[in-house]
């Protein structure tokens, strides 16, 4: 990532990194205030701290939704910005339509502010280059078992300048970040993982986009049924495609699928089993019946173009089924 070795920090993985992150951040802060700003879609692990932080130590959130672009507007996030805002926490990849969210231009608003900026990357590390994302952030937050690592572990970047109150006084380990020997096995395995994926990074990205090419190509017959959100590919993890197929619950469509072979899902791996919309709908205004039609498909570095292309016709054959009722 180009950053100082002295800011990494090992974890058991992303809900715990971005818990820590966020809570030595706001003991870092120079800004004697309690507003934080977030995005409507983060992961829950997010959500969970900051209901935490609102409720025993009074700190008051404000959460920006998705612009069209699906990216969080940067006009509401200017907006919300307050003389006590101390903090804002923007993913940097959604997870359920993988589009990739302006930190540059998030840090920008906060550096002559004083705001300190944290970004939950673990959807996008191993999978987009973060070299200027992790120079703009004053945290980051990855987890081994999206990149191919083991489940576990995780690591937490924190901009060493920044001086942080150890949690546990007394506790050597992670300069009193976290308690507990840190998992050596599982750190010497992720970071081999993490050498693999940036090896690899450019030939990766050209097998993701020719997997989701040949696969939205397969639904160009059926697309008037479908609502795809497929952006800029500059603003866009090609490895992550979300899609609506009208009147259809996304329950139904994954268990369809299933059927033939195929393992998608119906919103982020965080909220498997869960039958309320998924937030990043929310954040993009889709409610009710609609909400509950979104699914979301993720490439791996194994899947062929001929199964990229099987589960194209798969779906396009749901939709027809469905549409002949």
């Amino acid at each position: 990532m180009g950053v100082e070795c002295e800011g990494i920090y090992y974890t058991s993985g992303g809900t715990e990194g971005n818990f820590l992150a966020i809570l030595a951040l706001l003991s870092a802060s120079e800004i004697d205030g309690k507003h934080i700003i977030t995005g409507m879609a983060e992961h829950s692990s997010i959500h969970s701290i900051l209901e935490k932080l609102s409720m025993e130590k009074d700190c008051e959130i404000t959460k920006i939704p998705f612009g069209e672009d699906g990216r969080v507007d940067l006009q509401k996030l200017r907006a919300a910005i307050r003389n006590d805002t101390a903090l804002i926490s923007i993913q940097h990849g959604n997870s359920e339509i993988g589009t990739l969210q302006p930190i540059r231009e998030i840090s920008s608003l906060c550096k002559p502010r004083g705001i300190l900026l944290h970004s939950d990357c673990v959807h996008t590390f191993g999978k987009a280059d973060l070299t200027d994302i992790a120079r703009s952030v004053d945290s980051l937050t990855i987890s081994g078992h999206k990149f191919y690592g083991p489940k576990g572990v995780g690591a937490i970047y924190i901009d060493p300048r920044l001086r942080w109150d150890a949690f546990l006084p007394g506790i050597p380990h992670e300069k009193g970040l976290r308690a507990g020997t840190v998992n050596v096995p599982g750190i010497a395995a992720m970071t081999v993982a993490a050498q693999k994926a940036y090896e690899n990074l450019h030939v990766h990205q050209s097998h993701f986009q020719l997997l989701r090419t040949i696969l939205l190509n397969e639904l160009k017959p059926v697309q008037d049924q479908l609502v795809i959100y497929d952006f800029e590919a500059g603003h866009q993890l090609p490895s992550t495609l979300g899609l609506r197929i009208k009147g259809l619950e996304g329950q139904y469509t994954m268990l369809e699928c299933n059927r033939h072979g195929f393992a998608i899902s119906t919103g982020s791996a965080c909220s498997t089993g869960m039958q309320s919309i998924s937030k990043t709908m929310k954040s993009l205004g889709v409610t009710g019946k609609s909400g509950k039609e979104f699914i979301r498909i993720s490439f791996g570095w194994d899947t062929s173009a001929e199964e990229a292309g099987a589960l194209g016709r798969v779906l396009a054959e749901i939709v027809r089924s469905q549409a002949s009722l």
